[in-house]
Parts: structure tokens; sequence; C-alpha cells
């Protein structure tokens, strides 16, 4: 057939569609996957680094990433996992970068304990108790900072993001028996933690 018009069963005209029309459609999709996923890949992100700015830039360089690699996305997982798988090997890769440096670097730009303290919902009225859960928040954060990075990356993604084990697997690539038992490591340590500064 020539480049006029198919024909389909139920007799309606389809005119082919262009290259140019097929990217704008493209370029749409994505424009929708970033603006649904957008905060939960910073939110990972920002839990994961405690830096504000480098959460930001690794979340540009993950949508970049994906952006650039969106036609070879094959959908055998969620957009969301696969985004995640991203922004894990991009975390990495920081974490490959900058090993030397990561304690000077997380005291002079990590997030305000404050303010970490504050995104938390709580129900607690007086001034007191909100002291008191900021500084088990922040006693927290700094346990999860001690856990190996593969434990972090799990906990982090299961208790902050809110994945199920299956997403946790594929985002990481390690099987749900591995993830659940870095995830019973982490939280045994957590709480023996928790435990030990009551």
């Amino acid at each position: 057939m020539g480049t006029s018009t198919k024909s389909m069963a139920a007799g309606t005209a389809v005119k082919p569609m262009t290259v140019e029309t097929a990217k704008e459609i493209a370029g749409q999709e994505f424009a929708r996957i970033v603006e649904s996923h957008r905060p939960q890949i910073f939110r990972f992100l920002l839990a994961s680094l405690r830096d504000v700015d480098l959460a930001e830039t690794l979340t540009q360089e993950c949508f970049l990433k994906a952006h650039r690699n969106w036609g070879s996305f094959r959908g055998d997982s969620s957009a969301m996992t696969w985004l995640m798988r991203i922004a894990i090997n991009l975390q990495k890769d920081h974490w490959r970068n900058r090993r030397l440096q990561f304690w000077r670097h997380t005291q002079t730009n990590s997030v305000d304990l404050d303010e970490a303290g504050e995104w938390l919902p709580s129900g607690e009225r007086n001034v007191e108790q909100q002291l008191l859960a900021q500084e088990q928040v922040a006693h927290v954060w700094k346990i999860v900072g001690n856990l190996s990075e593969r434990q972090r990356t799990v906990f982090l993604l299961r208790y902050v993001e809110e994945r199920e084990l299956s997403e946790i697997a594929q985002a990481t690539g390690l099987s749900e028996g591995t993830v659940k038992a870095h995830l019973s490591r982490a939280l045994s340590k957590v709480r023996a933690e928790l435990r030990g500064t009551r």
C-alpha cells in the first residue's frame, strides 16, 4: 500500500503516523512518567544520600538517562521499577566514585535533621513530644546511614518508598529471597541499635 490511507475493518480510514508525530507522542508519554514518578525518585535519593543538591542532581541524571533510553524500554517491569533501577545504579556509581569522601561530604551537606523530623507525620501536639520525635528520627537516620549499601537501599525502598518486595527485587537485580534477607538484617540492626539507646 502507498502512503495515502489504510482502511480498518470498521471502514474508517487511518492516516499513517509520521516520525515527528511518533516522537511527539513518545515525548508526551515520557513527560507524564516524569511528572508521576519524579517525587518518588527524588525522595529515595534524598533519603539515601542525605544531600538535597546531590539528590536533585542524580534525579535529573536519572531522568536524562531514562529519556535517552526511553525507546529501548521494553516494559518487562513497571516504569517506576525501571526508573528506580537507574536511580540505584546512579547512587552506586556516586558511592563508588566518592567512597573516601563520604563522611566528610555528608557532614557538610546533610539535610537538617530538624527539617527531616518535620517532614514526617506526627500526631504529637506539644513541643516536647515534637522534639523527642525529631531526636528519634535523627537517630534512625544515623543508624540507617551505618547499614551496608545493600541493606540501606532495601530498607529505604521498603520503608520510605513503600515498595513491594518483588519491586525491590526487580529494581536492585536481587532475588526476592536476598531482598528479604537484607531487609531482615537491616531491621535487626535498626531495632538492636534503638533498643541499646533506650
